[in-house]
């Protein structure tokens, strides 16, 4: 059987997903699966500035998601809990096949009853 979880863990669990559901800190998530970064670093090759990105990864790590060393004057971050890759594969393998569904669709034709709706432009979610 299995356990249902209280209100304190559902209330965990959206919190995280909360955290997850913007777009900048999925993409600052992709660049750490390759290692540890400095800001500075994440912020280039984000596309963001300092201190967006610096707000970012306060969050991220304020979730226990990241974690972050100090050396010096710089900040470098690293993945602090590595299940949440398994979670954003899960969520991306779904939506890249319900993205592969929709192009099989479109290039089937639809019929003149149903109207398939045009691919997502979120083809490039991140993926540990």
């Amino acid at each position: 059987m299995k356990e249902e979880m209280g209100d304190k863990a559902l209330q965990l669990v959206a919190r995280r997903f909360a955290v997850l559901g913007e777009p900048m800190r999925l993409r600052l998530l992709q660049d750490l699966t390759e290692g540890e970064r400095s800001v500075n670093e994440l912020a280039a090759r984000c596309g963001g500035t300092q201190a967006n990105v610096s707000r970012h990864l306060q969050t991220l790590a304020g979730e226990g998601i990241i974690k972050r060393r100090r050396e010096g004057t710089q900040v470098f971050y690293s993945v602090a809990d590595p299940t949440v890759f398994d979670m954003c594969s899960v969520v991306c393998g779904g939506i890249r096949e319900k993205i592969r569904k929709e192009d099989d669709a479109m290039k089937s034709g639809p019929n003149r009853t149903q109207q398939v709706a045009p691919p997502s432009t979120t083809s490039s979610l991140p993926v540990a």
